[in-house]
């Protein structure tokens, strides 16, 4: 066993690679709703926001229950979309039967719903693998914001300095970062460059030895 070490798992984008996906129901619900946005205005709008940031973008200001009516319909498209192509990032099951060999702690985090949580983890079979999940009830704040890692690493009971934090979008990177926590970049939805700011990059789970991550902590 070894001690005083986790790792916390962002989902979309880390344990799947789902956000293509997601771009298609973003786009598929904008339009069915009147709203034919350019690319740009997707990435300056819409991509890499929580649902209720992006839903007021959208719209404007939104009562509670108009916007989880919003988001549930959004998210239902999206499950829809991914139900038949849904599978684990290349090489994350054996690295998971390592982290569980060696009895390493183990959470995601994560600003999805727990419809989406549950989708994923039952799709891909790994719903053992994850005794502690924080979804987007548990904070108030989404990414960048460190509220998330902070909130998972207390759930583990490890120190946000003893977390290696896998991530595949830059406010998930700088989040994790501002948790004080080294950060690991998976280079599913931005370029190993645009990730440059992390501890070291990979494209998937393939050879990724437990060991190489307590190192970047030794560091």
């Amino acid at each position: 066993m070894i001690k005083n070490f986790a790792v916390i798992f962002d989902m979309d984008g880390v344990i799947v690679d789902s956000n293509p996906f997601h771009k298609i129901a973003i786009r598929q619900f904008c339009s069915q709703h009147g709203y034919e946005l350019s690319e740009q205005q997707l990435r300056e709008k819409i991509y890499g926001r929580t649902n209720k940031d992006w839903l007021t973008n959208l719209f404007g200001t939104l009562d509670e229950r108009q916007l989880q009516a919003y988001a549930d319909e959004k998210e239902a498209l999206f499950r829809d979309l991914y139900k038949e192509d849904i599978v684990p990032l290349k090489g994350l099951r054996d690295f998971l039967d390592l982290l569980d060999h060696h009895q390493i702690p183990r959470a995601i985090a994560t600003s999805a719903p727990r419809t989406n949580v549950d989708f994923t983890l039952s799709k891909t079979g790994l719903k053992k693998y994850f005794p502690v999940i924080l979804d987007d009830t548990f904070v108030s704040r989404g990414k960048p914001d460190p509220e998330i890692y902070i909130k998972t690493a207390a759930a583990l009971g490890i120190p946000n300095r003893q977390c290696i934090v896998l991530e595949d979008s830059i406010s998930g990177v700088e989040a994790g970062k501002s948790a004080g926590s080294k950060v690991v970049g998976i280079s599913t939805t931005h370029t190993a460059a645009e990730l440059s700011n992390t501890d070291c990059v990979i494209i998937n789970f393939e050879g990724l030895d437990p060991f190489f991550l307590i190192s970047l902590i030794q560091q």
